[in-house]
């Protein structure tokens, strides 16, 4: 059974790549569209794949430093240091919104000659943070939507390949003087592959897509559990 597998594996390629060659120019086409969406789908997923994998280690570290020192100004001066991490970029547009604030009650506080200078709004700090998280999550999903659009148009592209290479089989058969299975099977055939390409492109852009946006809701609740600890961390030492 083994010796055979190899010959038989050989010989699909060859009947693939065959019909491929035979088939007519609009099913050549659409198996061209079918090739660009498959090849860009897969240079987004190994990308998110790397991209996500290092919001993971930032994030964690950022964490780690956020947690681990008491400086403020220390770790927005790291923030730098974690260019991808959702976190740094959260605590870096909160920082600056508590620094602005507190210039601001300091402007107040000498201009009355006063020592007051606790923050002014928390609700303006949360919003800030909200904002950040916003945008943060923006640039997350970056290029998701085009796997979205993969595996929602290019069953349907595969699709329209097989009926127009099945009305162009069954023509020929009408103009044709056979009858027979054996004359309309291979434009069947033919026809059958565009589909067959079309579930190719979409199955791996569906299944990455769901496995993206899962980790995305993971990414979004981090950076709500972030947002509150550092809402924590504000309330009980400015105001």
């Amino acid at each position: 059974m083994e010796l055979y597998e190899p010959v038989l594996l050989q010989g699909g390629f060859d009947t693939l790549w065959s019909l491929v060659a035979q088939s007519g120019l609009v099913a050549q086409v659409v198996l061209l569209i079918l090739l660009f969406f498959s090849l860009l789908s897969w240079a987004i997923i190994f990308k998110k794949v790397r991209s996500f994998r290092e919001v993971d280690r930032q994030s964690a570290l950022f964490y780690e430093r956020f947690r681990t020192t008491s400086s403020l100004s220390d770790i927005y001066r790291d923030c730098q240091n974690f260019p991808m991490s959702p976190l740094a970029g959260i605590f870096k547009s909160g920082y600056e919104e508590l620094n602005h604030q507190m210039e601001v009650m300091q402007n107040e506080a000498a201009s009355e000659q006063r020592s007051r200078t606790l923050l002014k709004s928390l609700n303006g700090l949360q919003r800030s943070l909200q904002k950040a998280a916003v945008a943060e999550m923006a640039t997350l999903e970056r290029s998701l939507s085009w796997l979205a659009t993969t595996g929602a148009v290019t069953p349907f592209i595969g699709l329209f390949g097989t009926v127009v290479g099945i009305i162009n089989a069954f023509r020929g058969l009408g103009e044709g003087t056979g009858t027979t299975i054996q004359a309309v099977a291979p434009g069947i055939s033919e026809a059958l592959v565009a589909t067959a390409a079309g579930l190719f492109a979409a199955i791996p852009a569906v299944i990455a897509y769901n496995h993206f946006l899962s980790r995305l809701k993971i990414f979004g609740s981090e950076m709500d559990d972030f947002s509150a600890q550092f809402l924590n961390l504000i309330e009980r030492n400015f105001t």
